[in-house]
């Protein structure tokens, strides 16, 4: 966060050329922001900012939050979410008081979230947007960024784990029904392709998200 305070001023040379200290964060006012989609989190202990000498304030306070998002699975696992993170001030109107502003475009941004984002898990982060705007809230007017993030899931191990065995097991109940064999060979080998169907069934729906719109395509079939 950077803001200025004009009341916060002082020349460096009447100071021994001291241009920026250091002090807590209660010692002037800081801006309040809240971030919309929280559902729960935990802020580092970094209750410091840094305060220059023409009156501008630096604070970066670093933590970690879980957001509600809604999620669209029905291509799932070949899915790409977006999920938004808006970080508004209620407590002072946008146009009176405090209006919020990003520091840097969508493309460095997009440049220092990669990375950040280290870990080769279950998502690729392919995109983000920044949208500023005000929203009406009692007969005022608040300033709001919100980041749009776009998350695409990465299938290989549903691919590997789920859709190449049911496949497989479609391919050779096909070949057993239509092969030469007997029909007690026929029989036991239904059997136990349904058994395996069964299994794959029941780890389906392990792993399908959960969804009370439309459920995947998927699990459909």
């Amino acid at each position: 966060q950077e803001w200025k305070n004009t009341f916060a001023t002082w020349d460096p040379q009447d100071f021994c050329n001291i241009s920026k200290v250091v002090l807590p964060t209660d010692t002037y006012w800081s801006p309040p922001i809240f971030i919309l989609e929280r559902v729960n989190g935990q802020n580092s202990n970094l209750d410091y900012m840094a305060v220059m000498h023409n009156g501008s304030f630096n604070a970066t306070q670093p933590f970690q939050v879980t957001l509600t998002c809604s999620l669209i699975i029905l291509k799932f696992p070949f899915d790409t979410q977006t999920c938004n993170l808006s970080i508004a001030s209620f407590l002072h109107p946008a146009v009176e008081d405090l209006v919020m502003k990003t520091r840097r475009t969508p493309a460095e941004m997009m440049k220092d979230s990669q990375s950040y984002f280290l870990t080769d898990g279950e998502w690729k982060f392919t995109n983000l947007s920044i949208i500023e705007y005000t929203e009406g809230l009692d007969n005022g007017q608040f300033s709001v960024v919100t980041y749009v993030i776009s998350m695409e899931r990465r299938p290989t191990l549903y691919v590997l784990n789920l859709i190449l065995p049911t496949c497989a097991l479609y391919l050779l109940d096909m070949a057993v029904l239509f092969g030469p064999i007997s029909l007690e060979e026929k029989i036991n080998f239904q059997i136990a392709i349904i058994l395996g169907s069964s299994m794959l069934a029941v780890i389906l729906n392990n792993i399908l998200p959960t969804s009370s719109n439309k459920p995947p395509v998927i699990g459909t079939h």
